[in-house]
């Protein structure tokens, strides 16, 4: 029952915030990228909070149930990509003062291609939503009150409501608080498991010298630790909602000092949470991987400390699903309908964006009830989205030493994309990989020939 009490008090702050983050939303930068005032303390707070997901807590607890120590390779990839974004990329990005990914797309290439990338970007980015709310109905189902289903039909209200209230203002104020919420419920969490287990010797006696080998073994092999960087990895290289904290900063250097912080943050959360899932397969053996972390709440916690390490998830999915809902509103709004109704004016924008932000939810909402594992429906997003999208925004950001075109550009988003979504749809081993390369070699090659055609063409005849 106290639970339950944490958990409504949890909402209703949420709410509160989002209500009093309205009256600050004046026009279309305040609810886009927060009037573009953010300190590195709130983006670095954002960010974390954002990439601190339900993949991250449900998924990767049940990773490290599984397979080990290596399951903290999931958000370790993401670390690595921000230490790339932060050194190389951060600061240009920042600098273009844009509201969206596809936008910057758009002057990189051209208008078809910005529409193109915004069309696969919601697409991709429904699913990662869903992901999270799957992710709350397993967090949520431990209290014992209702079934997984109510609670992620609440969880999805309770997002959208202060989203759609407060916009990018209540969200970076949220994560700010929900990042510290997540670091102390986390880590917590971790010392009274490992305190039941009799500490670290206790958890080593209980599992096999196999289950801490790193950084690969016998269940996760060089191949996969590729195919994670790739797909997962390059996603914190070039991603709407990396991005869209990045627009929020008040200068290039904030931008970038808040990126290198956040992969810094994410090392110590990344093994935690890794351990929690070893743990609770040593204790819980016989139930779902993705139930590790919401058991070891319900079964070695106190009530009131499994109520605050519950709300702590609850916060690591609610940041993520907010932000990735928000970007991908954005995206529809500027990037789509903008598109075909070039003349909007700034109070259309922010009408449309508030609606896009519901109409999105409640198509997360559907998408997650036709889904189950959290990992599965991430990863789905992630390849479809990083085989079309990340090498074209790489490339174009040194677009005149590469001699890219919009052409090459889009014959590698359609290519790419298209062979990522097969992979996933007929479950064909590492054909995402090769989605990757294909992408690559679409982009080159077409550019190359493309880029001879231009010079054939301006040749007197």
């Amino acid at each position: 029952m106290l639970e339950l009490i944490i958990i409504v008090v949890y909402f209703l702050v949420m709410i509160a915030i989002g209500m009093v983050s309205r009256r600050e939303t004046k026009g279309t930068d305040d609810f886009l990228v927060a009037g573009r005032k953010g300190s590195s303390l709130f983006v670095t707070g954002s960010l974390l909070a954002t990439i601190v997901g339900g993949s991250a807590t449900v998924g990767m607890a049940g990773l490290g149930f599984t397979q080990g120590l290596t399951g903290a390779w999931w958000l370790l990839v993401g670390s690595i990509g921000l230490v790339i974004l932060g050194l190389f990329l951060a600061k240009k990005v920042r600098n273009l003062a844009l509201y969206t990914l596809p936008e910057l797309v758009g002057k990189q290439y051209d208008g078809r291609m910005a529409l193109a990338t915004s069309l696969l970007i919601v697409i991709a980015w429904i699913g990662i939503v869903a992901g999270q709310i799957i992710a709350a109905g397993k967090i949520l189902s431990v209290v014992g009150m209702g079934s997984p289903l109510l609670w992620m039909v609440l969880f999805t209200i309770v997002f959208v409501a202060y989203t759609l209230l407060g916009g990018q203002y209540a969200i970076i104020r949220t994560d700010a608080l929900q990042a510290a919420i997540i670091f102390i419920g986390i880590f917590g969490g971790l010392a009274l498991l490992l305190s039941n287990l009799g500490g670290w010797s206790g958890l080593k006696s209980n599992l096999s010298p196999e289950q801490f080998a790193f950084p690969i073994s016998s269940q996760f092999g060089g191949i996969e630790l590729v195919t994670l960087l790739l797909l997962v990895g390059l996603t914190y290289v070039v991603g709407p909602d990396m991005y869209s904290r990045l627009f929020c900063a008040k200068d290039s250097k904030t931008a970038r000092a808040s990126v290198l912080w956040a992969a810094l943050f994410i090392f110590p959360l990344a093994f935690g949470i890794t351990l929690i899932g070893m743990g609770a397969s040593v204790l819980f053996p016989q139930i779902s991987p993705e139930q590790a972390f919401p058991t070891v709440i319900k079964e070695i916690l106190p009530p009131f400390m499994g109520g605050i390490v519950l709300a702590a998830l609850l916060c690591a999915v609610m940041s993520s699903a907010d932000t990735t809902l928000l970007s991908a509103s954005t995206i529809l709004v500027v990037d789509i309908v903008g598109w075909f109704k070039p003349s909007l004016s700034e109070r259309k924008i922010l009408s449309l964006s508030r609606w896009g932000v519901v109409a999105l939810g409640v198509c997360s909402l559907i998408v997650a009830l036709m889904l189950k594992g959290v990992i599965s429906a991430l990863l789905f997003a992630y390849t479809v989205y990083t085989a079309g999208v990340i090498l074209p925004v790489i490339a174009g950001f040194y677009r005149k030493r590469l001699r890219v075109t919009p052409l090459g550009a889009m014959a590698a988003l359609i290519g790419g994309g298209s062979i990522g979504l097969i992979s996933k749809l007929f479950d064909i081993k590492y054909l995402d990989l090769g989605a990757l390369l294909i992408s690559g070699l679409l982009l080159f090659v077409v550019s190359f020939i493309d880029n001879r055609r231009q010079r054939g063409n301006r040749l007197p005849n």
